[in-house]
């Protein structure tokens, strides 16, 4: 049997340690990882392995040579140009591939039984095998669901956080038979997990899942590869050592001089040609490679130390990692989690403090203290895009040259020349950073259209008249507000997929950074007409006459921030009457219970003024909250009801988008209305997809989110949605009263848990295998239907935040109350376990 080497990966997650090196050749245990690989299959009675090459092919290449020293037969193929994904490179030698063959990533560290795994793949008559393992946090990885004989029935690759239904996920080791490549075509990309197996599941091919009870470790970031070692030391894994065992626990190599009053802890491992000087400390958990040199007094706790490192007297070095050839010189201290790159010289008494990381061949001036990575820009986050764009502290996660970076990896990943939008809110610190945001951009030949401080409804329906290729908004984040949001959408003004933020995530790691000569930096413009436009589109999508004839009278609290005061102007040319209130800006954002006591103000101004309602907007002209005439307030599950009774009465037999954890409400009123509800993923992405690209989709969102008028543009808009509602009142000769009046009574309550990220993934699995199948939903997490009523119980994990929501809606409140408190305790019995364990 023959075995596919994946061993074309260049590990961005691991720089500096890649920069020279291709991901399988990063040393674990003093040996290149694909070694432990070979290692396995060997073990396995796999003796011919094809090697697929990208990156740096020829630093595997001149290690592995033709395998002869390694006991195999050793054959490549590179792909020399363009990357043709995970599938795509084996598709390139099917002619050496006549029977069945595995598959197996080159950057994970395991101890697979594939004897077993091939016996499963043959006793089912499997097309295709994917081992599968369980993993704490599957955020990661491709998420994959069997039914009980192991038959695959259904995988979502790297899921978002409340996406997660299972912590069984794929691990990139596949047991295949050679005719499923007749799928793919030659010479184009593509993926296993994206393109291959999805396809296929459609075509009904026998693909199963063989669930490994054995190690697995994807060594996907400098994290995880410090824990492979430790591992790998504490014999969780079972791997060939290359030295002999001296002590229990111990492993030295060969003409290693080790000081009699040094201090050497089990478990560790010392290559070959060290010394270890005199009262030196090596503590338990310590990597040391071939050719380094400990001084006197030094203290080692847990590194792991690549060949040819020079430890200084009385240096500490504790849980980081130091690659090929640095010098640490005497009395510095480099700290927990901090990678130091080949050739690097750290000076005396100098500090790398925690988590940073230092590029190849650097050199620290002695007394240093080193905070920040030692490259461009500041430090690496894990992620950069959440559930709703990219969010950080203002001036402190989103700062000037982190907009600047961010600005030239999304315009690396557009072709030179292409147009952006670019606009923002008018706080000063979101122009600093949207200036920024745009020095990068056009550092990498972008051209702007900057229409400034503008309200985002305003630059989503800008976008397609504009023709740009995308757009890019900067504004205080809606609920958190020491925070910036940056929300990047594509040319009709929908935010992008999650497919593309990992493309721009994959230039920022990466430093894929394009650069242009002075003469093709970008050009930038401020369109002219921006109000002009909107307010054309606004009215052509409104019946003005109704408008017109309305003598409305309204009161808008702009809550000090003036986005969006296009409106008043609007409503003037209809001849309403709109009243406004805190309408000037203050630079310092309002907290929440300044906005309260703002809602509290608007509903006596309301009774006051004897007007029809008022209206809070607020989200840079996203978010409203109603008030009605008698100055009650109308807001969340209530205003989402209220929205779509009044468009199902204007527009029936049409259709309404809402996430997923709405309560039925919006069913009750879509059948007086022979109406149909598309209920989506909870997030502002999801339902813009859908409401663009759904039959008759007459409105979009919910209270929460805001409104979406898919005629007028993709994103909320609570200008327009105050304007359509002035109209539709008027035309159905009704009050907000007669509307509230009308909606139908329905319990609908939450709550939120603590719940560690870690626990998420399983905690979705055992929620799916304990309850019944039929009386499931996985939209976005996991919701437990009754069957034949509007009763149901949602668990979500939350995005972002280490929380579960847990959502229950019935026309009764006594069920309401009761599962609640069912599903909570189950929910909390089940994370105790998991913290036990």
């Amino acid at each position: 049997m023959r075995a596919v080497l994946m061993a074309g990966g260049s590990g961005t997650r691991l720089r500096p340690l890649t920069c020279d090196l291709p991901k399988p050749m990063v040393p674990v245990l003093n040996r290149p990882i694909a070694e432990h690989i070979v290692n396995l299959l060997k073990h396995h009675g796999i003796n011919e392995v094809i090697a697929t090459l990208h990156y740096l092919p020829d630093v595997f290449r001149d290690y592995f040579q033709d395998g002869k020293d390694f006991d195999v037969v050793m054959k490549y193929s590179v792909e020399e140009d363009q990357p043709l994904g995970t599938a795509g490179c084996v598709k390139n030698i099917e002619q050496m591939l006549d029977d069945t063959f595995v598959v197996i990533s080159g950057d994970s560290i395991t101890d697979f039984n594939l004897q077993e795994a091939i016996a499963f793949h043959r006793e089912k008559k499997s097309k295709a095998t994917l081992i599968l393992t369980r993993v704490p946090n599957p955020i990661d990885f491709g998420v994959v669901i069997t039914d009980s004989e192991g038959k695959i029935q259904r995988f979502l690759e790297k899921p978002s956080t409340s996406e997660i239904f299972s912590d069984t996920v794929n691990t990139g080791t596949y047991i295949l038979e050679p005719e499923i490549l007749e799928y793919l075509p030659l010479q184009e990309e593509a993926d296993f997990s994206q393109d291959l197996f999805p396809l296929l599941l459609k075509q009904e091919e026998p693909m199963y899942g063989y669930i490994a009870d054995d190690y697995w470790c994807d060594v996907g970031n400098l994290e995880t590869y410090r824990e492979a070692h430790y591992d790998a030391l504490d014999g969780k894994v079972n791997l060939k050592f290359p030295y002999a065992e001296t002590a229990q626990g111990i492993w030295i190599g060969e003409n290693t001089y080790i000081d009699p009053t040094a201090l050497v802890e089990s478990p560790c491992l010392i290559g070959s040609h060290c010394r270890i000087g005199s009262r030196a400390k090596i503590r338990g958990g310590t990597i040391i490679g071939d050719n380094v040199t400990v001084g006197d007094d030094a203290e080692l706790n847990r590194p792991i130390i690549w060949n040819g490192v020079i430890v200084g007297e009385e240096a500490s070095v504790s849980a980081c990692v130091i690659a090929r050839g640095t010098r640490i010189d005497r009395r510095s201290q480099i700290l927990e989690g901090a990678v130091i790159g080949q050739l690097c010289n750290i000076g005396e008494e100098s500090q790398i403090n925690t988590g940073v990381r230092v590029w190849p061949s650097k050199r620290i001036e002695s007394g240093a203290i080193l905070n920040i990575n030692l490259i461009w820009g500041n430090i690496a986050h894990r992620n950069l895009f959440g559930q709703r764009g990219v969010t950080g502290l203002a001036n402190i996660d989103i700062t000037p040259e982190f907009a600047v970076k961010l600005g030239a990896a999304y315009g690396s990943t557009l072709k030179p020349r292409s147009c952006i939008v670019v606009s923002r809110d008018q706080r000063s610190v979101s122009r600093m950073v949207s200036r920024s945001f745009i020095a990068g951009l056009m550092s990498v030949g972008i051209d702007i259209q900057n229409l400034e401080s503008t309200a985002i409804p305003i630059s989503r329906t800008m976008s397609p008249h504009l023709d740009v290729v995308g757009g890019v908004h900067v504004r205080l984040h809606p609920d958190r507000h020491d925070y910036i949001l940056i929300e990047i959408f594509d040319a009709n003004g929908i935010n992008i997929s999650k497919a593309k933020e990992k493309k721009i995530e994959g230039a920022y790691f990466k430093e894929d950074l394009r650069r242009v000569q002075a003469m093709d930096i970008g050009n930038m413009s401020y369109p002219s007409q921006v109000l002009e436009t909107y307010r054309d589109t606004f009215e052509k999508h409104l019946n003005i006459n109704a408008i017109t004839n309305s003598n409305t009278k309204i009161v808008i609290d702009y809550v000090y921030s003036v986005s969006g005061a296009i409106l008043p102007q609007l409503l003037a040319r209809f001849g309403c009457d709109a009243v406004v209130l805190n309408a000037t800006l203050r630079q310092r954002a309002i907290s929440n219970t300044e906005r309260e006591n703002l809602l509290f103000q608007l509903g006596h101004v309301v009774e006051a003024l004897k007007a029809n309602f008022g209206v809070q907007v607020s989200a840079n002209g996203e978010l409203l909250i109603l008030v009605d005439e008698s100055g009650i307030q109308i807001r969340g599950e209530e205003l989402t009801a209220l929205m779509v009774n009044t468009i199902l009465t204007a527009h029936p037999r049409s259709t309404v988008v809402v996430p997923v954890n709405t309560s039925s409400a919006v069913e009750q009123i879509a059948r007086r209305h022979d109406g149909k509800v598309i209920r989506t993923k909870a997030n502002p992405t999801a339902i813009m997809e859908a409401t663009q690209h759904s039959h008759n989709v007459v409105l979009g969102g919910s209270g929460d989110m805001g409104f979406i008028f898919p005629q007028l543009h993709p994103g909320f808009d609570a200008m327009f949605t105050i304007a359509k509602l002035i109209e539709m009142l008027t035309v159905q000769e009704r009050s907000l009263t007669q509307v509230r009046s009308e909606l139908p009574l329905v319990c609908h309550k939450s709550i939120s848990l603590r719940c560690p990220s870690k626990v998420k993934g399983s905690l979705m699995r055992y929620l799916v295998e304990t309850e019944l199948q039929e009386k499931l939903e996985l939209i976005d997490g996991v919701k437990i239907i009754q069957r034949h009523t509007d009763n149901w119980v949602l668990i979500l994990p939350d995005a972002g935040e280490p929380l579960i929501h847990i959502y229950a809606n019935s026309d009764s409140r006594e069920w309401v109350d009761e599962h609640l408190q069912i599903y909570r305790s189950k929910v909390q019995e089940f994370i105790l376990t998991q913290q036990i364990i």
